[in-house]
């Protein structure tokens, strides 16, 4: 099949034509004659399978009819990450070369008065991610009652983002009258509702399983320990044992984890840049560009490169860390392997990461080879044992610097003297007792109830003589008590401060 049988307008031929791509992915033979023929489409299809251009291509054929006005674009297209946002501006330019279409891009880390002087021109397709096109809208900058056609692109990611409440937000902004293309890898039950709610009568494209990885890359898995020096050396020792390496991306779940492994490879003499999304828009556009060009070899990122990113002949993938999502693993090695290409994927495992990684092998259906030792059965046993200065309490961990009696690992304690029988302790006197013999006698005696104290009057005088101020604090209930006339006022003295001499001035 050719992109000639598809029904695209011969501008956009020419364009795909003059790319060198000659033959539709799957997805693309499939999607694009729905798209034509204004129905709603629902793509279900792994990563690097070329989903941008299955709706590029004919939105590109159904905007060569008609103009767009000021503030309101005739398309949206919903991204999840500023990359991704950028990457479709750079299709729709691309393949748009023969078109007179006007392109805005709305993402974070740009100019807003840059992007509201495009909005006031008149935009044809309008891209951009959910917190920046609310952002517009809300400044009454930006009217989405023109919009014809609605792509969400990457909803899974969507999903993991947290923008499902930005999303439900803005389909209800949109005429109810459109066509919308709603594109993901997976489909768990949050997108399906959406699906079910913002889609009429979709047609379901489903060219692959979801979380199913692709045959052109060779996957395996590389045993470390969990100290972070150890498995920053293992990585390395990995990029330099491959003979076929050209470049690759090295995935790490946190990001002060990717400032450490970054800094570290290019003291070792690596090309290294990193991404990640505390950088601003510059510096990460700034990091691709390298890295895309070949002046860096090693791109170190978090998730925010793992998924929609089109790195033509990227040719490993590393992950440093075990993601601990398993749907996230097939969208990082899916950088490497796209049009056709082979790919390698390599895995860092630690005895930590067992876990995630029997999760990655049950969804994706398939067993990962090992290079080497595979992890032993018991490693995240020993790590436990050892404790490993964690700090934890279960587990037979312990925090360090404090000590334990061995009973929590079934062990016995030398040092320790043995429990004394029970017969011993029936010995010990009952606790009130013993309390009574700390107790100094005196102390007893001013404790007792006011019925049993025969000294009270030289209590009192001795509290005078002492200056003590304190109220006689004695039991006040009880009918058979006759302590002498009831107390008024201050009670029996007078405190100091109002026997004081007082000038009275004259008038």
């Amino acid at each position: 099949m050719s992109f000639e049988t598809l029904g695209l307008s011969p501008k956009v031929l020419a364009a795909v034509t003059a790319t060198g791509y000659t033959e539709p992915t799957p997805i693309q033979a499939q999607a694009i004659p729905e798209v034509l023929a204004g129905k709603d489409v629902l793509g279900i299809a792994q990563t690097g399978t070329g989903k941008t251009a299955s709706f590029t291509l004919p939105m590109l054929t159904l905007l060569e009819k008609g103009r767009a006005r000021a503030r309101m674009p005739r398309t949206l297209i919903l991204e999840p990450t500023r990359e991704l946002a950028a990457q479709v501006e750079e299709s729709f330019n691309r393949y748009g070369t023969n078109h007179k279409l006007s392109v805005a891009l709305l993402i974070g880390g740009l100019s807003f008065g840059d992007q509201d002087a495009k909005l006031t021109r008149g935009v044809d397709v309008l891209i951009a991610t959910p917190g920046r096109l609310l952002d517009h809208f809300e400044r009454g900058r930006l009217l989405m009652t023109g919009i014809e056609v609605l792509v969400i692109d990457e909803a899974d990611r969507m999903l993991d983002m947290g923008f499902i409440p930005d999303i439900e937000r803005i389909c209800k902004l949109i005429p109810p009258k459109r066509q919308t293309l709603f594109f993901s890898a997976t489909m768990p039950n949050e997108i399906k509702r959406l699906v079910d709610q913002f889609l009429r009568d979709p047609v379901k494209i489903e060219v692959s399983k979801p979380s199913t990885t692709s045959t052109n890359i060779t996957q395996r898995l590389i045993s470390t320990g969990s100290d972070a020096a150890e498995k920053r050396d293992a990585l390395r020792r990995s990029i330099r044992a491959e003979d076929l390496f050209k470049n690759a991306i090295v995935f790490c779940n946190r990001k002060r984890d990717i400032s450490v492994l970054h800094r570290s490879l290019q003291k070792h003499g690596f090309k290294a840049v990193a991404l990640h999304g505390d950088m601003d828009q510059r510096a990460r556009m700034q990091a691709l560009d390298q890295f895309k060009t070949g002046e860096a070899e090693l791109l170190v990122a978090s998730d925010v490169a793992a998924r929609g990113l089109d790195i033509p002949a990227v040719s490993h993938v590393f992950n440093y860390d075990v993601p601990i999502h398993a749907e996230d693993y097939v969208h990082r090695i899916g950088r490497t392997g796209r049009a056709g290409l082979t790919g390698t994927a390599i895995t860092l495992v630690a005895p930590s990461d067992r876990r995630y990684l029997e999760a990655i092998e049950k969804s994706t259906g398939q067993s990962i080879t090992w290079t080497g030792e595979p992890l032993s059965e018991n490693a995240e046993g020993e790590t436990r044992g050892r404790g490993a200065g964690r700090g934890r309490k279960s587990g037979g961990e312990r925090a360090p610097g404090k000590k334990t009696d061995g009973r929590r690992e079934g062990r016995k304690t030398e040092d320790r003297p043995a429990r004394k029988p029970d017969s011993d302790q029936e010995k010990r006197p009952p606790r009130e007792e013993v309390r009574a013999e700390r107790v100094p006698a005196e102390a007893r005696a001013e404790r007792a109830p006011a019925e049993t104290r025969t000294d009270r009057p030289a209590q009192q005088e001795r509290h005078a003589a002492h200056g003590d101020r304190r109220r006689d604090k004695a039991p006040r209930h009880g009918g058979d008590r006759d302590d002498g006339p009831p107390v008024r006022g201050l009670g029996d003295h007078v405190p100091q401060f109002l026997l004081r001499p007082v000038k009275i001035k004259s008038s």
